[in-house]
């Protein structure tokens, strides 16, 4: 499953996506718990670019914020729902994240909900992060997330999660591992209004992404383990594989 697969994956998505995830809560993750995560390593407010943006999920918090927001996708489906969240306040592009153009120099450039996970090739992640630093103001910061191993072992393995909304129903179930060098699982969603849609991600481990971000020129200023707590995050340091949801990095451009 390539770049193509993961395209026809959210293309198929798209149609139901915001509804199947009618209960993240961008708000309470980004806004409530991230953003003040990036404001103890620096962060100037500005500009962000926002890849892997898909519906624009992500657009709401930051711009009650005031943040000036561009976004990229590979699926033109994605952009397409995007345009709902950000109307006119937000510019959309279509790219991949492993070929990114320069779209300027952000303060803060986001890549959420374990976009990097479907990056499946061996040379995939670094290109995807020397175009995200590509696209840095000097001062600027770097956030994006990956599963962690407990998560792939667990959630996409053994999981089978029925999800109801608007009069509609889905069920996604996690396969498991389907390959172990590199480690790819997958996972299928099934119901209304869709054909099945299968998702493959990679996992790839903590020393594996740190090692990549330094390749890229990005200097990793944290990488927290993130736990779902009474309807909440919690972050710590340091992550822990076995123990936490994700894994939330933050880099800058290397000195």
């Amino acid at each position: 499953m390539g770049e193509n697969s993961v395209f026809e994956a959210y293309e198929a998505f798209a149609p139901i996506y915001n509804e199947f995830n009618h209960l993240n809560d961008y708000e309470m993750w980004l806004g409530r718990a991230l953003l003040p995560e990036l404001e103890k390593r620096g962060l100037k407010h500005g500009s962000v670019l926002d890849v892997g943006c898909g519906t624009g999920r992500a657009f709401a918090p930051l711009l009650r914020r005031g943040w000036k927001i561009t976004g990229c996708d590979l699926s033109p489906a994605m952009l397409e729902r995007a345009k709902e969240e950000g109307g006119d306040k937000v510019e959309l592009v279509e790219a991949d994240m492993c070929e990114l153009p320069v779209f300027g120099e952000f303060d803060l450039v986001i890549s959420l909900n374990d976009p990097v996970n479907y990056l499946l090739g061996d040379d995939d992640l670094e290109r995807a992060l020397v175009g995200m630093r590509s696209n840095l103001a000097d001062e600027g910061l770097v956030l994006f997330d990956c599963n962690t191993r407990s998560t792939f072992e667990s959630v996409y393995t053994t999981e089978v999660r029925e999800v109801e909304h608007t009069g509609r129903h889905w069920v996604w179930r996690g396969i498991g591992e389907i390959q172990s060098d590199p480690p790819m699982f997958e996972n299928r969603i099934e119901g209304d209004d869709i054909e099945p849609i299968c998702h493959r991600e990679r996992f790839r481990p903590e020393a594996e992404v740190r090692e990549t971000m330094a390749s890229a020129g990005l200097d990793c200023l944290a990488a927290l383990g993130m736990v779902e707590v009474d309807g909440g995050v919690a972050f710590s340091e340091p992550p822990d594989e076995a123990r936490h949801f994700k894994i939330v990095y933050i880099g800058a451009k290397s000195r």
